[in-house]
């Protein structure tokens, strides 16, 4: 009589741990990461900066994309509901946070298609007279199990 309870209590004890041990795992695996840049372009400019974009925005993040620095990168119009509100949403989506490390990587690249630092910053304080950066953020794509 005895034995039998004694069985009973072990395999009661027995799957209350393996409860808490599923209970302790995420129930979520870390997916890409996403750098989220918002913009104001200001009244007026909005088909130069698409213009931009097309232009050289796209080419770099294309030749980015293929030498594998980036998974993918969108552009969003957005309606502000204030003055200090973005228009404009860029994205773009990294592998995992490693793939934020490889800064030089992707100098590289941008100078392939767009030609020098110096290039780059002049054309950068251009767009600076009608485009603000209003802020960056980063978000990461959680995968349920």
């Amino acid at each position: 009589m005895i034995k039998p309870i004694i069985v009973s209590i072990c395999l009661a004890a027995s799957s209350l741990s393996l409860n808490a041990r599923a209970e302790d795992e995420r129930q979520y695996t870390e997916g890409p990461v996403t750098l989220v840049t918002y913009m104001r372009v200001e009244y007026g400019h909005f088909e130069e900066y698409i213009e931009w974009l097309n232009s050289t925005w796209k080419p770099t993040m294309e030749a980015t994309k293929k030498a594998g620095l980036i998974i993918d990168y969108k552009i969003f119009s957005a309606t502000p509901k204030s003055p200090d509100q973005p228009n404009i949403i860029r994205m773009i989506t990294y592998k995992n946070m490693a793939g934020l490390d490889k800064g030089v990587e992707e100098e590289a690249v941008a100078k392939k298609v767009i030609g020098s630092t110096e290039v780059q910053n002049k054309a950068r304080v251009a767009r600076n007279e009608y485009r603000k950066v209003l802020g960056d953020e980063l978000i990461r794509e959680l995968i349920l199990k």
